[in-house]
C-alpha cells in the first residue's frame, strides 16, 4: 500500500516537490508573514525549493509580490537565504516530469 504525499509547486522553479522538502512562507489572517518551518501555519502559503538560485528567481520574477500582494520584508528575506544556506537541496519530485 502506497502513501500519499502531498506534492507542491516551488514558486522560483516550477518543480513540483514533496510538501516536507521545501520551505513554506505564511500569510497569516491578520496579514503577517513569517517563515513556516513546521508547515503548519494558518493562513495563505507559498513554497520554494532550498536553492538560492530559486530565491533570486522568485525575486527577480517578483512571485512573492504577485501570490501575497506585498514585498517580503528583509528580516524574512535574511532568514530564507540562512535556511537555504543551512539546507540540503532536494531534487524535484519524479512526478514533475509526467506532469509535462
Amino acid at each position: 500500500m502506497s502513501t500519499h504525499l502531498p506534492l507542491r509547486t516551488c514558486s522560483g522553479c516550477g518543480g513540483v516537490f514533496v510538501k516536507r522538502d521545501l520551505l513554506r512562507i505564511a500569510r497569516s489572517p491578520q496579514g503577517d508573514l513569517s517563515l513556516d518551518l513546521a508547515g503548519k501555519k494558518p493562513g495563505r502559503g507559498f513554497y520554494l525549493c532550498r536553492r538560492q538560485l530559486c530565491l533570486e528567481r522568485a525575486l527577480k520574477n517578483r512571485n512573492f509580490e504577485k501570490k501575497i500582494g506585498t514585498r517580503l520584508p528583509e528580516e524574512l528575506l535574511m532568514q530564507l537565504r540562512e535556511s537555504i544556506k543551512n539546507g540540503q537541496e532536494v531534487e524535484p519530485c519524479r512526478r514533475n516530469e509526467s506532469m509535462n
